[in-house]
């Protein structure tokens, strides 16, 4: 007799279908797995068995196979562990097969039959409703199947309810959807920084435009705070931008309890990130910080402390929006659009220009340290601005500098102009050239300006229309000026990539 049981496989963020059949045949007691498993699918037949011997019932002295289909696809993760007891059930003629024919199955067992939380339940409820199938997950993951709505879920604690259930001795109750904590906390404020208005401007001009943004200045000046005050002036995530982001965040097994991230990402690794943890990988090919931070903030201190390999590897996720992970046996394609801010020293000592404080090596400290970062990198950021030491006057100063939720009202409004220009399709940053040309209509005074500043700064053409997307924000943050002006394209120009040094 063979059973079958669906479950789920994950490529990426891509979910695909896989059928669990379990056949018992006749011969020597063996209990294998086929199908291209790994070690945690592997070792399965061991906590199957021990969940079914916690609830007084042993596998049959039968040879048991278990194949998951498509056999040439790689099974990874413990989240077969369930469908294999459920179809092994179903074989014995504990369970009804018919009843388990039209579910999704996830879950990890434990030695005492209890069903461990695992990852990727949001997109897997989310291809249940799709298939209309009923998804079958752990009581711990339920609230967050229950976001993809429209679906049946039996979210049971242990597999002795789930067979209860079957058999009509017990009725599980359908989880229900909640808000995490984490929807309801505020964030710094941006009244918290004394002094740096400029600073302060080219934030508001990030977050309205959704550009990246370099801050070089020395210790102390206030760039991780800035830099922690960004997410909170961005607009709130849309339904689908939550969605996604939940998905990413459900696969690699942060999602935050109640199922559904509400608020941007904020992700700042620490310097020492290798190249996987940043930009995504491993041997099961997991996401990234830059895809963690999708439609939301990567914040990277000290930016050339980091190794040289990995910051390159951000070049093509920067420009595509996407991680695309090529393995021998594997790949996958995670998304990857996010907002980069980047903080760094101008030298190794962080003092150029400080005659007390600055080493005896400089310029040269400052050219080598700031040589860590090429140039095609550098040309990706939209942003550069310099962020000087505080004043003693400004720290004892009172707070009189604007509130975030003052500054994130501008944003908004900037953010709706550019969803109507665009039709939903893209804001600034993110539109394609060709639609971004066909919106930028410049005043001849700041056509006049842009031709000569483009031959005498050597702009290339990345950055020339980088140079253009900012100038469209500052624009729109005016009041949506169909015409970029000459003021908006002089101060565009005033955060293109240039060196702090002292020559």
């Amino acid at each position: 007799m063979v059973s079958s049981v669906h479950t789920v496989a994950f490529s990426g963020i891509d979910v695909l279908p896989i059928e669990v059949q379990v056949q018992l045949a006749s011969g020597l007691p063996a209990f294998t797995i086929v199908g291209l498993p790994d070690k945690a699918v592997g070792e399965s037949r061991e906590r199957v068995r021990g969940a079914l011997h916690a609830m007084g019932l042993s596998l049959p002295a039968k040879r048991i196979t278990v194949n998951l289909a498509p056999a040439d696809v790689m099974k990874e993760g413990s989240h077969y562990d369930l469908p294999i007891a459920l179809a092994t059930l179903a074989a014995m003629g504990i369970l009804p097969p018919e009843e388990l024919k039209n579910c999704c199955v996830l879950g990890e067992l434990g030695l005492d039959a209890h069903i461990r939380a695992v990852n990727g339940v949001l997109p897997a409820a989310i291809h249940a409703s799709a298939e209309n199938l009923t998804l079958i997950c752990p009581a711990p993951c339920g609230a967050e199947a229950a976001w993809a709505g429209g679906i049946d879920i039996l979210a049971p604690s242990d597999l002795l309810q789930l067979i209860n259930h079957f058999k009509g001795v017990q009725v599980l109750r359908t989880p229900e959807a909640k808000l995490p904590e984490d929807a309801v906390l505020g964030g710094p404020c941006l009244s918290d920084i004394r002094g740096q208005e400029s600073a302060k401007r080219a934030l508001e001009i990030a977050a309205a435009g959704g550009h990246n943004l370099l801050m070089m200045g020395p210790p102390g000046s206030g760039k991780s705070m800035l830099a922690s005050r960004l997410a909170g002036i961005l607009p709130p995530l849309t339904p689908k931008e939550a969605l996604e982001v939940s998905m990413i965040h459900s696969l690699a097994g942060v999602l935050p309890d109640g199922g559904m991230v509400r608020t941007r990402p904020y992700r700042d690794p620490h310097h020492s990130a290798s190249l996987p943890a940043l930009v995504g990988g491993g041997t099961r090919a997991k996401p990234g910080e830059i895809s963690l931070a999708h439609n939301g903030v990567l914040f990277l201190d000290e930016l050339p402390e980091m190794a040289r390999g990995s910051l390159e590897a951000m070049r093509q996720p920067l420009e595509t929006g996407q991680a695309v992970i090529a393995r021998v046996n594997s790949h996958a394609v995670w998304p990857a659009r996010f907002q980069l801010v980047a903080a760094m020293n101008p030298c190794r000592c962080g003092y150029l220009g400080d005659a007390s404080q600055e080493c005896t090596r400089a310029p040269k400290c400052a050219s080598e340290y700031q040589g860590k970062l090429s140039g095609p990198l550098l040309d990706r950021i939209d942003m550069h601005i310099e962020v000087p030491a505080v004043s003693i006057a400004d720290l004892n100063a009172p707070k009189t500098g604007e509130t975030s939720a003052a500054v994130a009202a501008r944003v908004a409004a900037a953010r709706t102009i550019q969803n109507v220009r665009y039709d939903g399709q893209g804001i600034n940053s993110s539109v394609s050239v060709p639609v971004l040309e066909g919106v930028t209509q410049l005043a001849p005074d700041a056509k006049t300006l842009l031709d000569q500043a483009a031959a005498s700064m050597k702009i290339s053409a990345r950055g020339y229309h980088r140079m253009l997307r900012v100038a469209r924000t500052i624009a729109d943050l005016d009041g949506g000026h169909d015409l970029i002006g000459r003021a908006h394209l002089a101060e565009a120009l005033t955060y293109r990539p240039h060196r702090y040094l002292n020559t």
